[in-house]
């Protein structure tokens, strides 16, 4: 009988060691893949990094990329034995701990929080009660405190005169809106957390009261509505410092406004001034627009009274900016080559389309070699790339148009070279302006979010949702454009605009 017990203790001993040694080789193969994973993102960053703007397709890669990663790693600390709670207590009581790789310490500048465990009053060993301090052993925990709200009361005393009997008060203090019922903090809150984070009010209220704070979506909506009425005269400062641009760059994207029974696409537009690359002092801004549709009469409409180059993508609403009788002067047109480079590199990545790799490879050496000159001022820029970038692009057409004479102009590859050479003069005129980009990628980074963002709140409420999210998204994109924190900026612009004079106005841009 003994036998047989002990034969059963013997089972269950290899059953249970059997078990460790499959979830041992299970977190291996996790790590690996966790580590195969890390390295895939590296390359496609690198990549990315290297040749400049990727295509769409390129972009969800990396989004990918990083999921599958997060994925992996949760799943290792999971199934880390060392997380188990009885592990851990074996772990905190002989002082041995998993191997981990180095991490970088906490802020110096954030608060520290001292927990002193006591210590024995005796010796553990012998009992005696002489012990000395030989020093310490300090371990840091991130912690978060959950945000505290409170409620600032604004007292003003009134007096009555003695001798004449008035009675004197001192004036209401500003207020970002009617009766003080939200500070500029909590205000500038919501509006970030709407148009920065993508919370849509709904999400914002639900938060609130978790945390003991009764605030529904029709307040939060009706002060939204009051931050945008306040902020107008520093909307129409963006949009006039845009504007004073000699260069803007010049994209939209699609908007879902909802409509009876149902959602339309309605159209941001957005006009950035980045100066940096060709070495500007001005500040860089960016100024959104909405619209229902997408008719070439918006973008006529926006830009009115302005002339310059624009840069842009080859949509053929702009067509009527670059009219030779237009009034004050017809805008200078100047393509993107991320937009012509992208049709080819799709076609590239599919690996049967020879002339599109050559393609990519030859636009990607140009990409190169501009990128040397990046910052630099427009006089070098254009010394640069009439010595070695014009002999690249002058080769790359010759070979474009050598190639396309051989294939049927319904073949993919000739109808994605088209689209350069259909418009030659607008593809080379950046040889001859040093202030012109290589691409339109400084449009399509500001739009960024918006395409974020449509996939957390689906929809506009109405077209004037639609404006008033333009308005917002140009003061957030400007500041985040200056790398200033929209937040804390719009905290302090709230406190103090209708405070300031209109002729210093000016002072409060990010």
């Amino acid at each position: 009988m003994e036998t047989g017990i002990s034969e059963i203790d013997r089972l269950r001993a290899a059953l249970v060691a059997s078990e460790a040694a499959r979830q041992e080789a299970e977190q291996r193969a996790t790590g690996a893949e966790a580590m195969v994973a890390h390295l895939k993102l590296l390359i496609a960053r690198m990549r990315q990094d290297r040749f400049g703007a990727s295509s769409e397709r390129g972009r969800r890669l990396l989004d990918q990329l990083e999921l599958e990663l997060e994925d992996l790693e949760t799943a290792i600390a999971e199934d880390d034995p060392a997380n188990a709670p009885e592990t851990m207590a074996r772990a905190s009581e002989t002082g041995v701990e998993r191997q981990r790789p180095a991490r970088r310490p906490f802020p110096a500048d954030l608060p520290r929080e001292r927990v002193i465990i006591p210590a024995p009053a005796q010796c553990p060993c012998c009992g005696s009660s002489r012990l000395a301090k030989l020093g310490e052993s300090v371990t840091e925990t991130l912690e978060v405190i959950p945000r505290r709200f409170k409620v600032i009361q604004t007292v003003r005393e009134k007096f009555s005169c003695r001798d004449c009997e008035s009675i004197t008060q001192p004036p209401a203090p500003f207020h970002p809106i009617a009766r003080g019922r939200a500070g500029p903090w909590l205000l500038s809150t919501i509006l970030t957390g709407k148009f920065a984070d993508h919370l849509p009010l709904n999400r914002q209220s639900e938060a609130f009261a978790r945390e003991g704070i009764d605030l529904d979506t029709s307040t939060l909506a009706d002060w939204v509505g009051a931050c945008t009425a306040t902020l107008a005269p520093l909307i129409a400062q963006v949009r006039a410092h845009v504007l004073a641009a000699e260069r803007l760059h010049g994209d939209d994207t699609t908007v879902p406004v909802l409509a009876k029974s149902r959602t339309v696409t309605g159209r941001l537009w957005t006009y950035v001034r980045d100066d940096r690359p060709f070495g500007g002092p001005a500040p860089p801004a960016a100024w959104f627009r909405y619209s229902r549709d997408r008719k070439g009469e918006h973008p006529t409409d926006h830009l009115d009274g302005w002339s310059g180059i624009l840069q842009s993508d080859a949509y053929g609403g702009y067509n009527r900016l670059f009219d030779a009788d237009r009034k004050p002067a017809p805008v200078t047109s100047a393509g993107c080559w991320a937009h012509a480079r992208r049709g080819l590199f799709k076609l590239a990545e599919l690996g049967r389309a020879p002339l599109a790799v050559e393609a990519v490879r030859r636009i990607d050496a140009i990409f190169e070699a501009e990128r040397a000159i990046n910052g630099a001022t427009s006089a070098q820029r254009l010394a640069v790339r009439q010595e070695s970038i014009a002999p690249m692009v002058d080769g790359l057409l010759a070979w474009m148009r050598e190639s396309c004479a051989r294939l049927s102009k319904k073949a993919p590859v000739a109808a994605a070279m088209a689209y350069i050479l259909r418009r030659p003069e607008t593809f080379t005129r950046f040889l001859s302006d040093g202030r012109i980009c290589l691409t339109n990628n400084a449009a399509e980074r500001a739009l960024r979010g918006i395409a974020l963002g449509r996939k957390a709140w689906l929809f506009a409420g109405s077209d004037r949702g639609g404006q008033r999210a333009a308005n917002i998204y140009s003061l957030i994109v400007t500041a985040k454009l200056n790398d200033v924190d929209p937040q804390a900026w719009l905290a302090d612009v709230l406190a103090r605009i209708n405070d300031q004079p209109v002729s210093r106005l000016h002072e409060l841009l990010p």
